[in-house]
C-alpha cells in the first residue's frame, strides 16, 4: 500500500493494554490513525493536483515550479501536525462529527510545515532532507544541468523561497475549505495566525542563536524549542484541533492540551538534537553531526559546555567550524563525556511525564486521552 511508509511509526504509539476488556489498544486505534494519514495525503494530493494545473496555464514553466512544490509536500514524513491536531478536535468533539468537514484543516497544517521546512533548508544551508536533496539543492542542480545564466545557488534559494511561500499561501486556501460555520472558522484562525507568528519567533531566535553563541544558554536554546517546535508541532496543533471542534481557551482541556503540548513538543525537539549528533542518517535523512559542524547552539551544546571540563571546553568551542568526519565523532564523543547525554535523555523523560499528567484526569475522549498518552512516547522516542 502506497501509504504504509507514512502510516508505520504512527501505528505503533500504543501500549498493548485492554480497551473494554477485548481488543488491544493498537488493534481499535490503528484504524484510525491509518485512515487519517490516508485521508490527509488524498486531500493533499487532490487539492495539489488542482492547484498546479491551475498555475500550469499561466505559462508551461509555472507548471513545474508548481509541480516541484507540491512534491515537496508530498515526499514523506510522518504528518505529525495533522495526528496531534486530529486528536485535539476527537478529544473535544462529540462522538457524531464527521471527519469530512475538518479534514482540510488538519491536511493545512502539513502545507505551513513544508513551508517551515523548506525555508529553514535554505537558512541552514542543509544539503538534504528525508534523504533527498533539498529544494534549493534540487532546484541549483536543475539551474545548472540547463546551462541557464547567473549563479546556481543563488537561483536555487531564490526559488525555495518563493515554493515555501506558495506553500503558506496554500496553507490559508485550504484552511477556508473547511466545512464550519464562519464563526468558528474565525476562531480557528486566530489560534492558526498565533502558531505561525510563534513559529517565526522561534526561527528568529534559532537564527540569532547561531549569530551570538556566547550570549546563549541551556534556557534560552529551550526557548527555542518551545517557540520553533513546541508550539507548532503538538501544543498549537492540538488547540487548532480543539478550536475545529468548537472549544476555545481557558477550559480545563486547553489548558491540559497546552501543558501537554508544551511538554510534548520540548521533548520531541530535544530528542531532535540528540539526533542531529547521535542519528543514523539512513533513519534522520539528514548528515550526522551537523550540529556539531555548524556549531549550532542547542540545548544538548549549550548544556554540554556548561558541564565540561576546561579541556573538553576548549575543543567543543571549535564547533562551527566545519570540520572533517574524524573530528566531528571526537566531538560527538566529548559531549557524550561531559553527562549532557544523560542529562537531556533525563529532561526528556520528565517532560514526558508531566505530558502524561497533564491528560491523566481531565475530562476528554477515553479514546483520544489513549492516543495521545502512546504519542508522546512515539514522538519522543525515535530514531528519525
Amino acid at each position: 500500500m502506497a501509504n504504509d511508509r507514512l502510516t508505520g511509526n504512527l501505528l505503533r504509539v500504543l501500549p498493548e493494554q485492554p480497551v473494554g476488556g477485548d481488543e488491544p489498544i493498537p488493534a481499535v486505534l490503528a484504524a484510525y490513525t491509518r485512515d487519517l494519514v490516508t485521508a490527509v495525503e488524498q486531500t493533499l494530493a487532490e487539492f495539489l493536483d488542482a492547484e498546479v494545473d491551475a498555475l500550469a496555464t499561466i505559462d508551461p514553466a509555472m507548471g513545474g515550479f508548481a509541480a516541484t512544490a507540491r512534491d515537496c509536500v508530498l515526499a514523506g514524513g510522518k504528518r505529525v501536525r495533522p495526528t496531534f491536531g486530529y486528536w485535539g478536535w476527537r478529544g473535544a468533539a462529540s462522538g457524531d462529527e464527521p471527519l469530512h468537514r475538518v479534514l482540510p484543516a488538519l491536511a493545512t497544517l502539513e502545507l505551513l510545515h513544508t513551508f517551515a521546512l523548506v525555508h529553514d533548508d535554505v537558512m541552514d544551508h542543509s544539503a538534504t532532507r528525508r534523504g533527498r536533496p533539498t529544494a534549493h539543492v534540487a532546484m541549483a542542480a536543475q539551474h545548472a544541468a540547463a546551462g541557464r545564466c547567473g549563479d546556481s545557488g543563488r537561483f536555487g534559494e531564490a526559488v525555495a523561497v518563493l515554493i515555501g511561500d506558495l506553500c503558506l499561501v496554500w496553507a490559508d486556501q485550504l484552511l477556508a475549505r473547511a466545512a464550519l460555520p464562519a464563526s468558528r472558522l474565525l476562531d480557528v484562525r486566530r489560534g492558526y495566525d498565533r502558531m505561525r507568528v510563534e513559529t517565526i519567533a522561534g526561527q528568529y531566535l534559532d537564527i540569532l542563536g547561531e549569530a551570538d553563541p556566547e550570549n546563549w544558554s541551556v534556557d534560552r536554546a529551550l526557548r527555542v524549542a518551545r517557540y520553533k517546535t513546541a508550539s507548532y508541532t503538538v501544543q498549537r496543533p492540538l488547540l487548532f484541533g480543539a478550536s475545529l471542534a468548537g472549544v476555545d481557551g481557558g477550559t480545563p482541556l486547553t489548558d491540559a492540551y497546552t501543558r501537554y503540548g508544551l511538554a510534548v513538543g520540548e521533548a520531541f525537539q530535544l530528542r531532535d538534537d540528540l539526533l542531529g549528533v547521535y542519528g543514523d542518517p539512513t533513519a534522520t535523512g539528514k548528515p550526522a553531526g551537523d550540529d556539531l559542524r555548524t556549531g549550532k547552539p542547542t540545548a544538548l551544546l549549550m548544556l554540554a559546555r556548561e558541564l565540561a571540563s576546561p579541556a573538553q571546553r576548549q575543543a567543543l568551542d571549535g564547533t562551527g567550524s566545519l570540520p572533517g568526519e574524524p573530528e566531528v565523532a571526537r566531538l560527538a564523543e566529548i559531549v557524550f563525556d561531559t553527562g549532557a547525554v544523560d542529562r537531556i535523555e533525563r529532561m526528556i523523560d520528565e517532560r514526558v511525564q508531566q505530558a502524561l499528567d497533564a491528560l491523566a484526569t481531565v475530562r476528554i475522549d477515553e479514546t483520544a486521552r489513549t492516543a495521545l498518552f502512546g504519542l508522546a512516547s512515539a514522538a519522543t522516542d525515535r530514531r528519525s
